[in-house]
């Protein structure tokens, strides 16, 4: 078994390096993982990369537009099935995948765990002691998340799966798995507590918190912070730990 990294060249503030696409190979069998955005480079070096095998199969692990429109493409010009949980921007699995579903490429095969959170249709893939992480897990960076509960939740259940390896949708290849995802679960968790913290001290509109809580992020990533506080206070007010009323935000 092989896995070769082959990284589009879409970098960009959200995306870092840019995207990695995974060639996961074994017994001369192939199987793409987040093909990416379309770009012809992108295309042609994915395509290179199978040239001497036999290609099964290509995955997204969620539909962003960063990780999963050249998956029909390829799939089109290679003639195999694409996978994926469902249908999105730019994207249409032929094969929907669900939780604990496998895809078999060679003598071993990609085993997918839903992880909602970061999108509600994310996947990661599970490969012996390996994951493949998406978005879920990057190296470098935090995850901007649509749903705080749920993304707490599915960092719970990867810890649990034993991995020791990481393997994310954005930058360097990660070693102790555990470590790792501890570190997101005490940051997503120190993250929320700062947040309560700051109200009960006061701050009680979003760009107050803000200006608290994440005052070292770069003016051009602000919206992206004020996205993020947004989604934790949804957490926060089902916690029963802060109110959003017509006064402003405040504790419970």
């Amino acid at each position: 078994m092989r896995v070769e990294r082959i990284l589009a060249p879409n970098q960009s503030i959200y995306t870092g390096p840019g995207t990695n696409t995974y060639l996961i190979e074994s017994v001369d069998e192939a199987l793409i993982l987040d093909p990416g955005p379309v770009i012809r480079s992108h295309m042609e070096a994915v395509l290179l990369a199978v040239a001497d095998l036999t290609p099964v199969g290509v995955v997204a692990t969620h539909n962003h537009p960063d990780h999963a429109p050249l998956a029909n493409l390829l799939g089109k010009e290679l003639n195999v099935p694409v996978y994926g949980y469902e249908r999105g921007f730019e994207f249409i699995p032929d094969i929907r995948i669900g939780d604990g579903e496998p895809i078999p490429v060679g003598m071993t095969e990609l085993v997918a765990v839903h992880t909602p959170g970061h999108t509600p249709d994310h996947l990661c893939f599970q490969m012996d002691t390996v994951l493949f992480t998406g978005d879920h897990i990057m190296e470098g960076s935090t995850v901007v998340m649509e749903d705080a509960s749920a993304y707490l939740d599915s960092l719970y259940r990867v810890r649990d799966l034993g991995v020791e390896h990481i393997e994310p949708g954005h930058g360097a290849a990660m070693d102790e798995a555990g470590r790792v995802i501890d570190q997101y679960i005490e940051h997503r968790l120190a993250r929320e507590s700062q947040i309560v913290e700051a109200v009960r001290s006061g701050a009680s509109t979003v760009d107050d918190i803000i200006d608290v809580v994440y005052a070292e992020v770069p003016e051009a990533l602000r919206p992206a912070a004020a996205h993020q506080l947004k989604v934790q206070l949804d957490k926060l007010v089902g916690d029963g730990l802060v109110v959003l009323g017509k006064e402003g935000i405040r504790p419970s």
